[in-house]
């Protein structure tokens, strides 16, 4: 699921303040404290290999952010695709892993234990490289 940014209905237009919201993004039911995270990918950096090994070889956190900069491909469990680009806000469920086509640059929001659980993974996966 992704919005341009601007295309995020604005809510409030004041002087001096604009809101804008995107109602149905996501959920956090069931999850408890959350990491804020800032990325910083190279194009070509792909997720998938070092994902191998847990459920389905996919991320299994799910995260909200926005994207900066660059170009994002993210693959689901159910094989769909989707591109992220700059200036798109984004929720990713769990069982997803990216592509980047292009330097990106982007901040996430995600369930701190479940993400930390990936984080761990990944490490893991790049020490036996």
């Amino acid at each position: 699921m992704r919005i341009q940014k601007n295309d995020v209905p604005v809510r409030i237009n004041v002087p001096g303040a604009t809101a804008s919201q995107a109602y149905d993004f996501g959920t956090a039911a069931g999850y408890d404290t959350f990491a804020a995270e800032h990325f910083s990918l190279a194009a070509g950096t792909d997720f998938a290999p070092l994902l191998k090994g847990l459920e389905n070889d996919l991320c299994q956190s799910p995260h909200w952010g926005y994207v900066i900069n660059g170009v994002i491909e993210v693959t689901f469990t159910d094989g769909r695709t989707e591109t992220v680009t700059q200036g798109d806000l984004f929720y990713w469920p769990p069982g997803h892993t990216i592509r980047v086509e292009q330097d990106a640059e982007m901040i996430c929001f995600s369930p701190q234990a479940e993400h930390r659980a990936v984080v761990d993974h990944v490490q893991k996966q790049l020490a036996a490289v």
